[in-house]
């Protein structure tokens, strides 16, 4: 079962960065547990949940379902992150690949997990609607100026994505 947590939101005014504790484990393996910058990965998270993806954390800004979910502190990617390569499966899973990036563009594979389509889908965009509360009434100028939108955008279609999964399992 995977359980994302990420609790004690704060805003880097100074960087403009969203600062966060974050957990993330499956069953008895735990795959992230420090605070982190969440908002530089967040739309790739969210892209996550309804396409493959693949990640390079040496990639520029505006291939930002690229990025590594999760980044280090200062919200560099190229500094520290926790990759992940997501692959949609035929019945109804997601394989979860957490993977050590090279500067090559290759990667090592670190361990693999099959989640539930449904239940990823619940717990990322569970993290997108709460950063969107988060950033409502901050003065916040993200690297990434479509940061917002994009996902705005993204939490809608994973909810479009959840409806069409209920309506074609009734």
């Amino acid at each position: 079962m995977l359980d994302v947590s990420i609790k004690g939101w704060s805003h880097d005014k100074d960087l403009q960065i969203i600062q966060a504790d974050v957990l993330m484990a499956v069953d008895d393996s735990v795959l992230v547990e420090e605070p982190l910058c969440v908002d530089v990965g967040l739309p790739a998270f969210l892209y996550s949940a309804l396409y493959d993806t693949t990640p390079n954390r040496f990639a520029p800004p505006d291939q930002w379902e690229r990025m590594p979910f999760f980044v280090c502190g200062c919200g560099d990617p190229e500094c520290r992150g926790f990759s992940f390569v997501v692959n949609h499966q035929a019945e109804q899973q997601v394989e979860l690949i957490a993977v050590e990036e090279r500067t090559d563009g290759t990667y090592r594979e670190l361990e693999t997990h099959m989640i539930p389509s449904m239940d990823y889908r619940k717990q990322v965009v569970a993290i997108g609607e709460t950063y969107l509360q988060f950033i409502k009434e901050l003065d916040y100028r993200p690297y990434l100026a479509d940061t917002v939108k994009v996902v705005e955008d993204l939490v809608h279609q994973i909810h479009q994505q959840i409806r069409s999964d209920l309506d074609g399992s009734s």
